[in-house]
């Protein structure tokens, strides 16, 4: 490592270590939070190994119980697949207005604690409380008070994490489940890391974890153990990420007003689809399903992508993008319809369509921002 990266690296680690002391973050995930939402509603359910998602054809496990978990039955497994290494595997239909209720509630309790609140998804978020509301101060009796009354509320377990950093509540929250807290006070977040395998890690997927096992890489000590050049010249783009991960180092604030990047929507098929019409009239129903959620959320954008997911589990994808936002629903589904007319016919049949749009006027009014500020238009802080 030259001298450079060497004062880059330095620089990080004290960065971290001004910043982390003061950063007392949470990260709460819901326990199978679909899944516990449906075995409370009916206690038929509980105790047993429950399933939210389709039964049959190209359904798809939405959420699993731990009773199924313990089958190896997860999200995103065919049904057919958790069927059979689980043939007791109970399957329900999901219910989003009931998680949508449970998770407002949930929400309203980290609002009592603190405004700086990033809900990642329905089940989970981060909360900054360095400076909670109340005067409490200690982010573990935080974390702890939060889990108790979410139980009293929704009779629904959570877990936690709490860190000085996202990246290590993050991990801390997986570590005790179910219905457990973990800890990782300042100056144990790189001994942490560096104890648990790669594939841990936020980003790295099967095949991550398998390029990194063929280089000799299976926990973040090993890691740890290489320079950034080194890093760099294999790992391109997730090199610097990977480098401060391997050191428990995460900069990143809680952000309560996330931007967010695109609307969309796919559907999968119970049987395969190829046929110019059977396209056309899929593209109809989701560009009126698509539509309603940009209406709802009240979405401008310029970018328009189709989605597909052919029968060998190959993707493809088209976009179009205009000089001016997307006027109408008229011009939404033209736009669709374009897209799907350009890359029929099809090589082989398809699973799955999806259409987003993106390019949105938040993620310009940002880069309209970094621009000027760039330029010296604004002052930069």
């Amino acid at each position: 490592m030259d001298s450079t990266e060497t004062e880059e690296a330095d620089n990080v680690d004290t960065a971290t270590e001004a910043e982390g002391g003061l950063r007392k973050i949470i990260h709460v995930d819901m326990d199978a939070f679909f899944a516990s939402v449906e075995q409370r509603d009916d206690p038929s359910l509980r105790g047993k190994p429950v399933a939210v998602g389709g039964a049959g054809g190209r359904g798809v496990v939405a959420a699993a119980s731990y009773e199924a978990r313990k089958f190896g039955v997860k999200s995103a497994m065919p049904s057919v697949t958790a069927k059979r290494r689980c043939p007791d595997l109970i399957f329900v239909k999901h219910r989003f207005d009931a998680y949508r209720e449970a998770s407002n509630i949930i929400r309203e309790i980290f609002k009592y604690h603190t405004p700086h609140v990033e809900p990642l998804s329905l089940d989970e978020a981060y909360l900054d409380v360095t400076d909670d509301l109340h005067g409490i101060g200690s982010a573990t009796r935080i974390a702890e008070l939060i889990r108790a009354k979410i139980r009293e509320e929704t009779q629904l377990t959570a877990s936690a994490g709490v860190s000085y950093n996202k990246f290590l509540a993050k991990l801390a929250s997986d570590q005790n489940k179910p219905d457990g807290i973990c800890v990782i006070r300042p100056g144990e977040g790189a001994a942490f890391v560096q104890s648990l395998p790669v594939r841990r890690f936020h980003g790295v997927g099967p095949r991550g974890a398998e390029k990194m096992a063929k280089l000799g890489i299976e926990t973040g000590a090993d890691l740890a153990e290489k320079d950034i050049e080194w890093m760099r010249a294999n790992f391109g783009s997730l090199a610097d990420y990977l480098y401060r991960a391997a050191r428990g180092i995460d900069l990143r604030p809680v952000r309560a007003n996330r931007i967010r990047k695109s609307v969309g929507g796919e559907r999968t098929f119970s049987e395969d689809i190829s046929s110019g019409q059977a396209l056309r009239e899929t593209m109809d129903r989701i560009v009126d399903i698509v539509w309603e959620r940009i209406e709802k959320s009240k979405s401008k954008g310029r970018t328009v992508t189709l989605k597909l997911k052919f029968n060998d589990f190959k993707n493809m994808s088209r976009s179009k993008s205009l000089p001016d936002y997307v006027a109408d629903k008229e011009q939404f589904y033209a736009i669709g319809h374009e897209l799907l007319a350009d890359v029929v016919p099809l090589p082989l049949p398809i699973r799955l369509m999806g259409l987003t749009l993106s390019s949105l006027e938040q993620d310009d009014d940002q880069e309209a921002k970094r621009r000027d500020a760039k330029e010296g238009q604004l002052p930069l802080f």
